[in-house]
């Protein structure tokens, strides 16, 4: 990287996403020289990683870095304000159903950096992160999209309302199926069945979604509209109301799309 395209950085949070955004962007040559979290405990630990400062949000804030980066609850956003004031120094947040105006009382330049990807702190490699950006006019978003290219080759403009909608969509890809996840391993564990058999199948149905459209790979019984089958399955299940529940559920929206 051009010295010119290194950027000094204060991370604003502690947690899963400013972790792997602290990491990832160290790993490609910019500099954290300050991390801020509301416990001064949970700062000094991801700052001791990463070369830099820390304080909590009662401290004095770095005012010499190129960009703000805000990684904290949804809930908290709105009370940032109350913390920080850093004139027209370059903030974002992190968050994808916050719209950016949540941050203009603090700067007068401000907007998104959105991580389209589930992050954890344990993670051994980060993966490749689409990254949603956007500003509150064009030179902010222009600066914003410069530096989150330094990051990931996956980088698109987003507007509020898109990131959103976007949001809603991951939610149901992620959190949605690994609670069906958790499901079938707790009832694997209560029908004594190995969960880890599954694998090959979630991998193999992982791959092929990625190379079709997951409605024209839709199999089973649902979609066969094998009545027989679906009636030994509920069967079984009639000792897992949860799960049963879903199954039907799940069911309906397969045979009444």
């Amino acid at each position: 990287m051009h010295k010119d395209s290194i950027m000094k950085i204060v991370l604003i949070g502690s947690g899963n996403v400013a972790t792997v955004l602290g990491r990832l962007c160290k790993q490609n040559g910019h500099q954290i020289i300050q991390v801020m979290s509301r416990h001064t405990e949970n700062a000094k630990t991801l700052a001791d990683e990463l070369g830099a400062a820390y304080d909590n949000y009662e401290g004095k804030t770095d005012l010499s870095a190129d960009i703000y980066i805000v990684s904290i609850t949804d809930g908290i956003l709105f009370d940032l304000n109350k913390s920080f004031s850093l004139g027209d120094k370059l903030i974002v947040h992190t968050a994808g159903s916050v719209s950016k105006d949540v941050l203009k009382d603090i700067s007068s330049r401000y907007g998104i950096l959105y991580p389209f990807q589930s992050l954890r702190k344990e993670m051994g490699h980060i993966p490749q992160i689409p990254l949603l950006v956007d500003g509150n006019d064009e030179a902010t978003t222009s600066s914003i999209e410069a530096f989150a290219k330094t990051l990931s080759p996956v980088v698109k403009r987003s507007t509020d309302e898109e990131r959103i909608r976007l949001h809603v969509a991951g939610v149901v890809v992620n959190n949605f199926t690994n609670h069906l996840y958790s499901l079938a391993e707790d009832y694997c564990e209560k029908e004594k069945l190995d969960f880890s058999l599954l694998f090959p199948l979630i991998h193999e149905t992982t791959q092929r979604m990625i190379q079709y459209s997951p409605k024209t790979m839709q199999t089973g019984p649902a979609l066969r509209n094998d009545v027989f089958t679906l009636d030994r399955h509920l069967r079984v299940l009639a000792t897992h109301p949860k799960l049963k529940y879903l199954y039907l559920k799940i069911t309906d929206s397969i045979m009444n799309p």
